[in-house]
């Protein structure tokens, strides 16, 4: 495997048999030994995950580092979406779209907008040129999904303030320059930090940063894409919601002055 793109400071590269791992410094050596005893990052997490597997496309096992107490990480094998996906499955073009999610992710919190810290990625050769993908990022204790409390699953948080706090999440991003083209209840996460109802952005390597010039087009596009999802989760999820509820919801948005959501 080539090289590839210069890395971020605070990760390192290792290339180990038919396999690329790229790491944060801290845990490199780690997830080096786990590559060597389990063959891949999610065969290992699949089999030392803590309670809960939360569901995505595919499981995605929640697992603690070992010698690394305190890195408890989220690890999920990478599967294309969409109408080729029966086609496709997990096989990507190298590099695939790994190194895209670390830097993305690396820009929005130097942004100060909420994500879950990249820990690594690893890609496995399969063929010259084609690779399948494990991700890891590091999990946020009680956290929830906005599909989860608009289900009255979380009954420790109401949709008044996860409304507040994704308001906030959605302006972070326009202030910005960022467009979601995904954003749904899905891949927005809930967690308190310090007490403080925050909401987080998932799913970040198909973001695009159009400037914070456009900081009104920004804002127009995720608020309509978000508010799509929001409709579709009563029919997907049975979830009860009102006219009135996304209503007040567009105007917390409407609260600031670069927002023009209409």
């Amino acid at each position: 495997m080539r090289k590839g793109t210069p890395l971020l400071p605070g990760y390192s590269r290792r290339e180990l048999s038919k396999v690329r791992l790229v790491a944060r410094d801290t845990v490199v050596e780690v997830l080096s030994e786990v590559l060597n005893r389990s063959g891949t990052l999610y065969s290992w997490a699949r089999g030392v995950q803590q309670p809960q597997a939360l569901r995505g496309r595919a499981p995605v096992f929640v697992a603690t580092l070992p010698g690394a107490k305190t890195t408890t990480v989220v690890v999920r094998h990478a599967w294309h979406g969409g109408m080729l996906a029966p086609l496709t499955r997990d096989v990507f073009w190298r590099p695939s779209r790994a190194p895209v999610e670390l830097h993305i992710s690396h820009v929005l919190r130097q942004c100060g907008i909420p994500t879950p810290e990249f820990v690594a990625y690893a890609l496995y050769r399969v063929a010259p040129g084609l690779v399948r993908v494990d991700v890891a990022t590091e999990y946020i204790p009680e956290s929830h999904d906005l599909a989860a409390v608009l289900a009255d699953h979380v009954p420790d948080m109401s949709r008044a303030h996860a409304f507040e706090a994704i308001a906030t999440l959605l302006r972070q991003l326009a202030s910005n320059g960022f467009v979601h083209p995904d954003l749904n209840v899905k891949n927005v996460l809930l967690y308190r930090d310090n007490a403080l109802l925050t909401a987080a952005v998932l799913d970040v390597d198909v973001m695009q940063h159009i400037g914070a010039q456009h900081a009104g087009k920004a804002s127009q596009e995720n608020y309509e894409r978000f508010e799509r999802s929001l409709r579709k989760s009563v029919r997907q999820f049975g979830v009860v919601l009102s006219e009135d509820e996304i209503a007040t919801f567009r105007r917390k948005l409407l609260r600031h002055p670069l927002h023009s959501v209409v």
